[in-house]
């Protein structure tokens, strides 16, 4: 679904005015609350486009450990399944999430701002060091 998102609708978005994607499936929710009450379920996470970049992301923070610690062992499954080596949980996070409010987040990349402000054709022009 990712590399269907990457690589044949991204590019694409955004070109006429501002795009904002929302609603995604629950299976793409990485660090997100999900929402169960619709049907499907889905994440509640939102991603800006503008000219074919995604500019910004934003979700409704995930504070429940039990269900982090679902989704890492669920991430776990699947690399074992694809013979890859496995990363180890992050019990400290893990630890910190019940002190969490009630929030959400937003991610401005400010390399991707500059990029579309001075109109750069790359992104790597909009990076000081690589």
């Amino acid at each position: 679904l990712q590399l269907l998102m990457s690589d044949a609708i991204e590019p694409h978005l955004g070109y006429q005015q501002p795009c904002i994607v929302y609603h995604y499936p629950a299976s793409q929710a990485a660090l997100a609350k999900i929402n169960r009450t619709s049907k499907p379920a889905i994440a509640e996470r939102f991603e800006l486009y503008i000219n074919g970049t995604e500019l910004a992301n934003g979700f409704h923070e995930l504070n429940d450990p039990e269900e982090q610690r679902q989704r890492f062992q669920s991430d776990q499954q699947h690399r074992q399944q694809q013979k890859k080596k496995p990363i180890a949980i992050d019990e400290h996070f893990l630890a910190c999430l019940p002190s969490l409010p009630n929030c959400a987040g937003v991610a401005l990349g400010l390399d991707r701002l500059l990029m579309l402000y001075l109109e750069l054709d790359h992104i790597k022009k909009a990076i000081s060091f690589t």
